[in-house]
């Protein structure tokens, strides 16, 4: 089976090319390089241009009839940022799918699994969410993901195509075969900004609220492994039909949470993170930053019901994996 794989340059996007190829599948990338890298696009099919191009996404199709589905995974996705840059958010991750949902429909592929995010729920008890738990998305990036959401839903309805919408939770890791992983030289993920206090030239990691209702004052996530997350977009792919059949609402659009159902406060992350290393870290505490929010851990049943997934890494695993990478990141991303 051949997929199309927006972002497939990106971090995630690599990651989840290699599971596809590494499933029996064929990965085509779209990516526009503005984010991603194309050192992660060797040997594979890589067509460079923006997800709105309709006269690129037609020369695609016409090269690789066999596409069957798309996995969309192009976004701006760096929440303080959003924050700063609203309308570089909208116009890149709402207007241009917006195109790319149209286009594709009219191309006759009407199977979409998309990227979308844990940011949009909203507070609630204990911390655990499940797909039919209330949102409130409250930065830019995370309502781009909601409206998204909402978009797909209503082409589904009515253009007859389908959509599988992946609520992420926090992510963490490389491939475990170092064949990519995080390449911002200035991470905005947790796990970067850990690896760079540990480094020689140390910065000190801030620990950005440390009064949130959890059992430490810290913020409370779902850490998984990119690699787990790679695999659910190839079971979602390849169990499409069957999530669809199993699926007890009978509707052609369907949201399923990706994580670990484990909740992990910073300061316990930090804590794994320094027994990994065997030493502390420079830390301290800080103010959240622009749209951070208490936090949230997945219920992921529903992703082991209807399209065979769980987690299997552990946190250590993807705090092991993120250092191998880090090791050799400079060896493979060209920065300059």
């Amino acid at each position: 089976m051949k997929v199309l794989v927006t972002g497939g340059a990106g971090y995630i996007g690599s990651t989840v090319c290699s599971a596809v190829e590494d499933n029996g599948h064929i990965p085509i990338i779209l990516d526009s390089l503005v984010v991603g890298r194309e050192e992660f696009t060797k040997g594979k099919i890589f067509y460079k241009g923006d997800i709105a191009d309709k006269g690129l996404l037609e020369k695609i199709f016409a090269e690789n009839p066999e596409i069957q589905c798309t996995i969309h995974m192009a976004a701006l996705a760096v929440v303080p940022e959003s924050v700063e840059k609203p309308y570089e958010y909208y116009h890149e991750n709402v207007f241009k799918s917006i195109e790319l949902f149209k286009n594709l429909n009219s191309l006759g592929c009407k199977d979409i699994v998309f990227s979308s995010s844990a940011a949009i729920y909203d507070d609630v008890e204990g911390f655990m969410v499940s797909e039919n738990s209330p949102v409130r998305p409250r930065s830019p990036y995370a309502r781009t993901k909601y409206m998204m959401e909402m978009v797909l839903e209503d082409f589904c309805e009515a253009y007859g195509m389908r959509g599988i919408a992946l609520r992420y939770f926090n992510l963490i890791g490389a491939d475990p075969e170092l064949r990519s992983g995080a390449h911002i030289q200035s991470p905005s993920h947790i796990l970067g900004k850990l690896l760079n206090a540990a480094s020689e030239e140390g910065s000190v990691f801030k620990i950005t609220g440390t009064n949130w209702d959890t059992r430490d004052g810290s913020a409370i996530r779902d850490y998984i492994h990119v690699w787990d997350l790679a695999i659910a977009h190839v079971k979602a792919v390849e169990n499409f039909d069957r999530a669809f059949n199993l699926s007890k609402d009978q509707k052609s659009y369907l949201v399923i949470n990706l994580g670990t159902g484990t909740g992990i406060t910073v300061k316990e992350l930090v804590e794994a993170f320094e027994n990994v290393i065997g030493r502390q870290i420079n830390k301290e505490n800080a103010e959240p930053r622009l749209g951070d929010v208490a936090g949230a851990f997945a219920n992921a049943c529903k992703a082991k019901e209807l399209i065979q997934w769980d987690a299997s890494y552990t946190l250590e695993d993807g705090i092991r994996h993120a250092m191998k990478w880090d090791e050799i990141r400079k060896n493979i991303i060209n920065y300059f």
